[in-house]
């Protein structure tokens, strides 16, 4: 074939390391490891205590609103909140209005816990400023929004 002739050559493929998606998958695999040694001394895992944080922030929730807030379904956080309960972290309770619906609240001992537990040093370690942080959760939480109304069809 003529060196004069030849077709143009495809573009290259995006590598891993281009994806966002590998991005975000692999920074929140790092947010894991920086929490585990904070988590494993407390006898918790990320979405218990995530779980510990949203009834913190709002106490006395039903299992289907904090199931929103944490974006999970009712059958993958009810053995979080169960183990939780065994933990001493919080109660589960039918609510009178309605009771097919389930209302969680901490205790005090879950209440401590959270207490314990201080992001700042966790913060610290991403190296962003307080600014750069905030733009950046904010950006995220903005990708994860438009791609739930996305796959949602909203």
């Amino acid at each position: 074939m003529n060196p004069k002739t030849r077709p143009p050559a495809a573009p290259a493929l995006p590598k891993l390391a281009d994806f966002l998606c590998f991005a975000v998958y692999s920074a929140n695999l790092a947010f894991g490891r920086a929490y585990k040694p904070i988590l494993d001394e407390l006898g918790l895992t990320y979405t218990q205590y995530i779980a510990i944080v949203a009834l913190w922030e709002e106490d006395e929730q039903t299992v289907s609103g904090l199931g929103q807030k944490m974006f999970l379904e009712s059958n993958t956080l009810t053995p979080i909140l169960k183990k939780l309960e065994q933990m001493g972290y919080l109660t589960r309770r039918r609510a009178q209005e309605d009771e097919r619906q389930v209302v969680v609240s901490l205790t005090d001992a879950g209440r401590r816990v959270r207490e314990r537990i201080q992001t700042d040093t966790l913060n610290e370690q991403t190296g962003l400023t307080p600014d750069e942080f905030a733009t950046l959760q904010k950006a995220v939480a903005k990708l994860r929004d438009n791609l739930l109304t996305a796959v949602e069809g909203k």
